[in-house]
């Protein structure tokens, strides 16, 4: 068992810091909104401070996820600064890589450990403890948090140094960002053409044109239904990030900005909080 304190609990957040307490592990909670904090305490029968300072206090394990590079430096200076020496910071949060080296140097300046592990797997992935989970820091300190982060986790891998969970990230949310694109005009060219989306999705869908995509959002398409899943808001966050760093390395991201255009379309059209197969309301 170890001490653990959860720093923000959002949709991914809550039920994760609900696992730990399943794992076995004494676990403290923070949460902006104080009223979500003691409404997880009650649930899971865990404790809930009112500041960082106090939530952190003698913890060996601190988890964040929030919103942003803005939020984690917002809750991650205070907490460094009450942490022990020898402690691991783990932040869950989509962030920017460059977030991420400044943390790891802030911790690493009071011989604290860090760790960038952004996830993947969406709101059903947090519920169920199976998100995926990409790494960046020294194979020690990862080595350290990956069994605390098994209470969540299906797959968990150490990318490479400070920075490198960031990174892959970005490409995770490249890659879905295509693919999303891509089974909107499938949907759609299949709706006009008079074709059932079922049938079609039952077709192909074992063959190369399958994906987690199809398999979980070419059917809620087909009904116009969006409200759930990853918001289309942190999806521009996101891709944001990933654009920025591609100018920063030199990758070209053609298809990217193109869909990043179209989530801006959807945003525009009262799309901010659907979820991001709502492309295809762009096309119908």
């Amino acid at each position: 068992m170890a001490k653990c304190t959860f720093l923000g609990l959002g949709v991914m957040g809550y039920p994760m810091a609900g696992h730990l307490v399943k794992a076995g592990h004494d676990v403290t909670v923070w949460n902006r909104t104080i009223a979500k904090s003691v409404d997880w305490a009650s649930e899971y029968s865990g404790s809930q401070a009112g500041a960082i300072t106090e939530a952190v206090q003698n913890a060996e394990f601190v988890m964040i996820c929030v919103g942003d590079d803005s939020d984690v430096y917002a809750v991650a200076e205070p907490a460094i600064a009450a942490m022990n020496p020898n402690a691991i910071i783990v932040d869950h949060t989509t962030a920017s890589a460059e977030c991420a080296r400044k943390c790891h140097a802030m911790a690493q300046a009071k011989s604290i450990g860090f760790v960038d592990a952004p996830i993947s797997g969406g709101e059903a992935g947090a519920v169920n403890g199976q998100l995926t989970i990409m790494c960046g820091g020294d194979a020690v300190t990862f080595e350290r948090a990956n069994p605390i982060m098994d209470a969540y986790a299906k797959a968990t891998k150490l990318m490479g140094p400070s920075g490198a969970g960031q990174l892959t990230k970005m490409v995770n949310q490249i890659c879905i960002a295509g693919i999303l694109q891509g089974l909107a005009e499938g949907v759609h060219f299949a709706q006009k053409a008079g074709l059932d989306v079922e049938d079609v999705v039952q077709a192909i869908g074992k063959g190369a044109a399958q994906s987690w995509q199809m398999d979980n959002r070419a059917s809620t398409m087909a009904k116009d239904e969006y409200e759930f899943g990853f918001a289309v808001d942190w999806m521009r966050k996101d891709l944001g990030i990933a654009l920025k760093t591609a100018e920063a390395v030199g990758a070209e991201l053609v298809l990217t900005k193109m869909v990043d255009e179209y989530y801006k379309d959807v945003q525009n059209m009262g799309g901010r909080r659907w979820d991001t197969s709502s492309l295809l309301k762009r096309l119908t």
